[in-house]
């Protein structure tokens, strides 16, 4: 056979692989499918404290680099599905913690009409609700009380956290949470904790927003310094992979909570529902979120990554 016959073939061979493309490719002319999925979004100012105002218009969001459609963008706090607030207290933190309870009532009569709010300690890996959910603040500020200190004992407050989201009734509402703690893992004190990524896992899943502020433990572990830094460390990871964000003082027990309060209350002021049509596949899962805009001074926080429900 010739060359120029073998190449008039194989030129052939391609045309009709081609063809055979065009006819049964199963994503000609389809759409891939797609679900709406929420999260909450803080919006920043990058420098000073005027934070900007943003539109739905203005945000961009991707899914592991591909760009989605923006479905809706409300106020969180002017949701009438409102938001739920949640403060746990780790009840292994230092008795001194006292000192700072006038600051956290306050903080929680402050909370606009539309915030329910619920008061819990951590204590054993496990939550204790002393108040549930309730639009009465100055009742979920009467909750409050001086922790156990070390008659808490030692174990994971990140056990605690799965728990209760587990148990969190599922509702319209923002959900945030609000702990004091100082993120030591009595059951996992090292660099590599499960139970930390459980809880991310849980709270990224639910869409619950953590913030945290830094209280010194009491006992031996206060006076533990790699113990402090890992419980950091802990604070920190827990707060940004969920979108929110977490307060130190170094190693210390804060002089003060309130200027913390009044960050974690200006952030909640300026809140968003976000919802975007999130391409769905045949496996449900996590996956990378990242968010732009071309506003001015502003910055969009939110979790890293977001549930993405199968395609149904």
């Amino acid at each position: 056979m010739s060359k120029k016959i073998e190449k008039c073939l194989l030129l052939l061979s391609l045309a009709a692989v081609i063809a055979l493309s065009a006819v049964w490719s199963p994503l000609k002319g389809v759409s891939p499918a797609t679900l709406p999925v929420s999260m909450i979004v803080s919006v920043e100012a990058k420098h000073g404290k005027e934070v900007p105002s943003i539109s739905r218009e203005d945000v961009v969001v991707f899914q592991e680099g591909d760009r989605v459609q923006v479905q809706d963008w409300v106020p969180l706090q002017a949701d009438p599905a409102g938001v739920e607030l949640f403060v746990l207290i780790d009840d292994s933190t230092d008795t001194t913690l006292g000192l700072q309870l006038d600051d956290l009532r306050k903080f929680i009569t402050s909370q606009p009409d539309a915030t329910k709010v619920a008061v819990g300690y951590i204590g054993n890996g496990n939550v204790n609700i002393i108040q549930n959910l309730t639009s009465d603040h100055a009742l979920a500020a009467k909750a409050l009380r001086l922790p156990l200190g070390s008659g808490a004992g030692t174990a994971s407050p990140y056990t605690a956290i799965i728990d209760m989201i587990k148990h969190w009734p599922e509702s319209a509402a923002g959900r945030e949470v609000l702990l004091v703690s100082s993120g030591i893992d009595g059951l996992q004190p090292g660099p590599s904790d499960p139970y930390l990524d459980e809880a991310i896992d849980q709270a990224q899943r639910a869409g619950v927003q953590i913030y945290s502020i830094y209280g010194s433990p009491s006992g031996h572990a206060g006076h533990s310094f790699w113990r402090l830094n890992w419980g950091q460390s802990n604070l920190s990871r827990l707060t940004d992979e969920t979108g929110g964000e977490a307060y130190f003082q170094g190693l210390e027990m804060p002089i003060s909570f309130a200027p913390y309060l009044e960050q974690v209350a200006d952030r909640l002021k300026h809140q968003y529902r976000l919802t975007f049509l999130a391409k769905v596949g045949k496996k449900a899962g996590y996956q990378r979120i990242r968010l732009e805009t071309e506003v001015p001074n502003a910055e969009l926080v939110a979790a890293a990554r977001a549930y993405i429900p199968a395609q149904k």
